[in-house]
C-alpha cells in the first residue's frame, strides 16, 4: 500500500477537519477528540454534498445539505443508522499525515 503526505498534525488539530485529494480521490481528514486522523469519502453517500462544506463537532460529522451524521471515529452512519462513508488508510509518520487510497471507492446510499 502506497502512502502519501497530505499535511502535518499542525494544520488538522483535534476537532478540526479539512479536506485533500490524493490521485483523484477527495478526502474529509478528521482529527476526532481524543484520537487519531481518520480520513473518509469527501462526499456525503445521500447527494454527494462535499462533506467539509458540513459541521465537524470533533466526534460526529454532519452534511450540510439534509443534516446526516457519521461517527468521526468509524464513519458509520448515525442518522440514518443504515449508510456508512468509505474510510482511507492513514497513518503518522513523525508529524506527518499520510494516506493511501488503493482500493477504496466511495459509497452511495439510499435517497
Amino acid at each position: 500500500m502506497k502512502f502519501r503526505k497530505v499535511c502535518t498534525l499542525d494544520d488538522l488539530w483535534e476537532a478540526e477537519m479539512t479536506e485533500v485529494e490524493v490521485d483523484g480521490h477527495v478526502i474529509v481528514l478528521v482529527r476526532p477528540e481524543g484520537s487519531e486522523p481518520r480520513g473518509f469519502q469527501g462526499s456525503c453517500p445521500h447527494h454527494d454534498i462535499r462533506l467539509v462544506e458540513g459541521k465537524f463537532d470533533g466526534r460526529v460529522l454532519t452534511c450540510r445539505a439534509h443534516q446526516w451524521t457519521f461517527d468521526a471515529n468509524t464513519g458509520k452512519g448515525i442518522n440514518p443508522g443504515d449508510c456508512r462513508l468509505a474510510e482511507y488508510a492513514v497513518k503518522l509518520q513523525g508529524d506527518d499525515i499520510l494516506i493511501a487510497v488503493e482500493g477504496v471507492h466511495a459509497l452511495f446510499a439510499h435517497s
